[in-house]
């Protein structure tokens, strides 16, 4: 059944008030009485839309030739849904033809009818024999793989695979109801008071007894932690990627599951894995409700996105040009959303994961800003973290990477403008040339500080192996001065971690030498990981894990800037010294909250450092600390300058922040940190008429209060020392 195309322009919807957002109103847009369908390709010569009644192993109902605007290269079609003969949800998916395989009306499924070459000297790589998932889908039906179809290579183009139709079995779009309730009140914690929780979604309350089992792993799940991590006392939580990733074989293949995400399927589309509801419209519906559960805890919710790459995959060979899965992007329009080698008959990958996303080309990076929208917008997210950020400036469309910060046709700089006031955080690293980016974001950007995990870690746990000054530690306990300072940002800007969810968790960075990934199942094997990871056992002494454990968090608390904490990390979760798990979706990575009394305890801990830091203003400072409000001291109580700061072979340093300008109710705060495995002796600053010292942090005891009488406190060796006027 097929109907000659039309477009009613009325009956297409905008949100933005903005120009630049979703200006070719692309996706499938339901009306009162007709759906419209509109997608972008610029090398197609004719483009179809097929219907479904039902997700798979069904035939279409209808198949609808899309009309070319040629202006815009938007192909579209306004069907009455009195004539497409579906009750129910309708489900869709695109067929495109182009130069390297021409229209031929005899072409049947499975037929080779037209076909040129698997790709063209342009880049092109249509197949219609590939059903292609609509880019701009709201909800999508399934993953490419699934229990019932683990074959991923029926999507692959190729001498041996260009033939096989995938209509019965492709992911397809969902067509929903353009959503118009408004985002409840957000939370309004100032940038600079932010504490972030790391956590992936399903691992948040898998194994949470006090969950209900059908919300456990979900959504609602995690709308339930909310009060627990307000108690926590968290500001936003970050979950891992929520957009579409092929997960759906999880269980039925543990060994080598998707756990983490981070291979986008679709940027629209909230996960339906996560989801305790997984109707047509259900998890949109399920992660809204989330978030409202977070908003009115008074949490922000952030969100990591991966658009530096998809999930669609890339060369099955090396040598091969001409095998690549055609499940979405690639077969609407290659070169568009791409980036590809200067010949055009293979992908460009400067990210260390396959081939890069065109970033800089101006219809790709529509997307990334739309669906950007979409989720804050709509689905009321609230910042987000973007996935090896720096392939977001790059400024070549073929052949070449050059990343520039200051560009302003880039995503980096295109995102900044069109939401400002929005935490964007990046990773600001990949893998290939050019790509460490660190301090070298444009102005509006937030970073992951690796370098205050690595000089902290290094001061820690590798004394005698690696240089760390003083000097170095101090620039960044205040804020990394040197890295966001000169591009007009702020303190709060540099994101500080001691580990995130690739890497060592907090109790493991402590209790492991090298990484332990080559274990059994469920607990690995896990490849890749990071071979340098500034860990130390701490020479198998238990109570001095647990101590360097207290001093990680401490500083990370203690320091100027935004502090992110990984789930877990507030009552010692192990890995047993996985640095890598993304490949397990099993109890062993999931958090377990069934605590020893010896987690309860860190856990009592993290809680009162946290409720600290948040009490004291003077520890996020809402700009950079002048000379007048931060005085950095040698241990016998002067000042410490320069000669010191770059002595290799000092590792004690004391602090103390003028509480006044901040309006902190201690006055004043004097901080330590004893790095030497020794002793040290701290002469103490006067705290004034009538005032004494006040103990609230030894980190080789804990949270202890205690007057300090003594001009001198002895600081025992790798500690942490807070003393408040009182």
């Amino acid at each position: 059944m097929a109907f000659r195309a039309f477009v009613t322009v009325a009956t297409l919807l905008s949100f933005s008030a903005s120009a630049e957002i979703n200006r070719l109103k692309l996706g499938a847009h339901l009306g009162a009485n007709s759906v419209t369908f509109r997608v972008y390709s610029s090398g197609a010569t004719r483009v179809e839309v097929d219907l479904f009644a039902a997700a798979a192993a069904v035939n279409e109902v209808a198949r609808i030739p899309l009309d070319r605007d040629a202006a815009t290269s938007v192909w579209s079609a306004t069907v009455p849904l009195s004539q497409l003969g579906i009750r129910g949800t309708i489900y869709y998916g695109y067929r495109a033809w182009g130069p390297n395989w021409t229209f031929d009306p005899a072409w049947t499924k499975g037929s080779g009818r037209g076909f040129v070459s698997d790709v063209d000297s342009a880049g092109n790589r249509f197949n219609p024999n590939k059903l292609l998932l609509d880019p701009y889908a709201r909800e999508i039906s399934h993953d490419p793989a699934t229990k019932d179809n683990r074959d991923g290579s029926v999507y692959a183009s190729g001498p041996d695979h260009r033939l096989l139709d995938t209509g019965n079995v492709a992911p397809k779009g969902i067509v929903l109801q353009d959503s118009t309730t408004p985002v409840e009140a957000r939370p309004t914690t100032p940038p600079q008071e932010e504490i972030v929780y790391e956590v992936q979604l399903r691992g948040l309350t898998n194994s949470d007894s006090s969950i209900p089992a059908t919300a456990r792993g979900t959504y609602r799940g995690a709308a339930l932690k909310a009060g627990y991590l307000k108690s926590l006392g968290i500001t936003a939580v970050e979950f891992l990627p929520l957009q579409e990733t092929q997960n759906d074989t999880n269980d039925a293949d543990p060994r080598s599951a998707n756990y983490w995400g981070y291979a986008t399927l679709n940027y629209f589309a909230p996960d339906r894995r996560f989801s305790s509801d997984k109707s047509p419209g259900g998890p949109t519906r399920e992660l809204r409700k989330m978030v409202a559960a977070f908003h009115a805890a008074g949490l922000k919710v952030f969100v990591d996105v991966v658009y530096n790459h998809t999930g669609e995959g890339y060369a099955y060979h090396s040598d091969d040009k001409n095998t690549y899965n055609l499940i979405s992007f690639r077969g609407l329009d290659n070169p568009t959303y791409y980036l590809l080698t200067s010949d055009h008959q293979s992908s460009f990958d400067n990210s260390g994961v396959g081939g890069d996303y065109n970033t800089a080309n101006p219809v790709a990076q529509d997307l990334i800003v739309d669906s950007l929208d979409y989720w804050h917008a709509t689905l009321g997210i609230d910042g987000f973290r973007f996935d090896l950020a720096p392939v977001l400036g790059n400024t070549c469309t073929e052949g070449c990477f050059h990343y520039d910060k200051l560009a302003p046709a880039t995503a980096l700089n295109r995102l900044a403008r069109e939401f400002p006031g929005v935490p964007l955080i990046a990773e600001p690293w990949a893998i290939g040339d050019g790509t460490f980016q660190l301090g070298n974001f444009p102005a509006g950007w937030w970073e992951w500080n690796g370098s205050f995990r690595d000089k902290v870690r290094q001061s820690q746990n590798k004394l005698g192996v690696e240089t760390v000054t003083t000097g170095e530690l101090a620039t960044r306990f205040a804020g990394s001065a040197d890295l966001f300072q000169a591009n007009g940002r702020k303190p709060w800007h540099s994101v500080n971690f001691m580990v995130a969810h690739d890497g060592f968790t907090l109790a493991d960075l402590y209790h492991f030498n090298s990484k332990n990934n080559n274990q059994p199942f469920p607990k690995g094997p896990s490849d890749g990981g990071n071979d340098n990871n500034e860990s130390w056992d701490q020479s198998g002494s238990h109570p001095d894990q647990i101590k360097a454990a207290r001093n990680g968090l401490a500083l990370l608390m203690l320091s100027a800037g935004t502090p992110m904490m990984t789930g877990g990390d507030e009552f010692l979760r192990s890995l047993n010294g996985n640095n890598n798990s993304y490949n397990l979706d099993t109890p062993f990575n999931w958090l377990n909250f069934t605590l020893t009394a010896e987690q309860r305890a860190f856990q009592g801990y993290a809680r009162a450092l946290i409720a600290f830091r948040r009490a004291h203003a003077a520890l996020w400072p809402a700009d950079f600390y002048s000379a007048e409000q931060l005085h950095w001291l040698k241990p016998d109580g002067g000042a410490a300058d320069g000669a010191y700061f770059d002595n290799a072979d000092n590792h004690a340093i004391a602090w103390t922040i003028d509480g006044g300008p901040f309006h902190d109710p201690a006055g004043m705060l004097y901080l330590a940190y004893n790095a030497w495995s020794g002793p040290v002796d701290f002469t103490l600053p006067s705290a004034g008429a009538g005032k004494l010292w006040t103990r609230v942090l030894d980190t080789s005891i804990g949270m202890s209060s205690k007057t300090i009488t003594g001009a001198v406190y002895t600081l025992p060796g790798r500690a942490v020392l807070v003393l408040t006027k009182k």
